[in-house]
């Protein structure tokens, strides 16, 4: 008769392992969905960025047409 292999330490090894696979694969795909979230912030704030030099750009374009106007007609 073959030795049998379903004794209680290695059933609860077996389900220890089991549950450790699930909580790995449960912290692996928060992960990744944080990274995603982090990805997608992190764009949005450079487009908001660069929106905002822009801007300032054409901001301080407009003041120095706007002091040379001024300065040139004094």
């Amino acid at each position: 008769m073959p030795p049998n292999n379903d004794t209680p330490a290695n059933l609860a090894s077996s389900t220890n392992e089991d549950a450790r696979g699930e909580l790995t694969a449960q912290i692996d795909d928060l992960l990744n969905t944080l990274s995603n979230k982090f990805a997608g912030v992190s764009s949005e704030i450079f487009a908001k960025m660069d929106e905002m030099s822009r801007r300032l750009d054409n901001l301080e374009a407009k003041l120095k047409d706007a002091e040379d106007k001024k300065s040139g007609s004094s």
